[in-house]
């Protein structure tokens, strides 16, 4: 087993790193649906929910101050940080698409095409880990790994790429500037929560990933 995968899966038992909500998601059964983490304010569809409750296809998360939760859709895992706001389509336990309208969200997913959006961009992704956070002017999305199509909304330039690590974060404007999609640094996301948001769903992320040093 590659070193730097060891010292990962080292910390993610050992809890190193990760917030005591992200631990404790950690130690329940893998696959299991529906909501894994609760810290602070959490509603699903404007309901408080607890460890346990179900997300659906159709349903809106809400994450108040200084709150975090973790999700199970499907075959799909998820992170939601403070201030957050997503919208969920699809249909059954099938995530077709995810609308980020405030906040930052991490997903990883099984097989098959989703998208996520925002205010100023729409991802096509496949076989992806990613992050965004959603700001009204604009996006920052991360493509951990895998395979997107990025467009700006309001002036529909569009970059198509691969990532094996974190490779091409992008800053993408929706205030009409000619040059919309622009590069970025990686940032408030880390290695270690998405070898745990696949956990959840029973897998490791690619071995590209879990190949290259571990530096986030």
């Amino acid at each position: 087993m590659h070193i730097q995968r060891r010292r990962v899966l080292a910390a993610l038992a050992a809890g190193i790193g990760l917030h005591s909500a992200l631990r404790e998601a950690l130690a329940q059964t893998s696959a299991a649906q529906g909501i894994r983490t609760v810290k602070g304010e959490v509603k699903v569809n404007g309901k408080p929910v607890v460890v346990g409750g179900l997300v659906r296809p159709g349903d809106t998360i809400e994450i108040g101050k200084d709150a975090l939760a973790t999700f199970v859709v499907g075959d799909d895992a998820f992170l939601m940080r403070s201030n957050s706001r997503a919208e969920l389509s699809g249909s059954g336990t099938l995530v077709a698409a995810v609308q980020l309208v405030t906040g930052a969200l991490l997903s990883v997913f099984g097989g098959g095409e989703h998208r996520l959006s925002t205010a100023t961009a729409t991802v096509g992704i496949r076989g992806t880990g990613a992050y965004m956070e959603a700001e009204a002017w604009r996006t920052y999305f991360c493509l951990c790994y895998g395979t997107a199509d990025v467009t700006a909304t309001r002036v529909g330039a569009r970059e198509s790429y691969s990532t094996r690590h974190h490779d091409a974060p992008r800053y993408i404007y929706g205030d009409g500037r000619p040059r919309a999609i622009v590069p970025a640094s990686v940032s408030n996301h880390t290695d270690a929560e998405l070898v745990l948001l696949e956990s959840l769903v029973g897998r490791t992320p690619p071995q590209g990933f879990m190949d290259s040093p571990f530096k986030y």
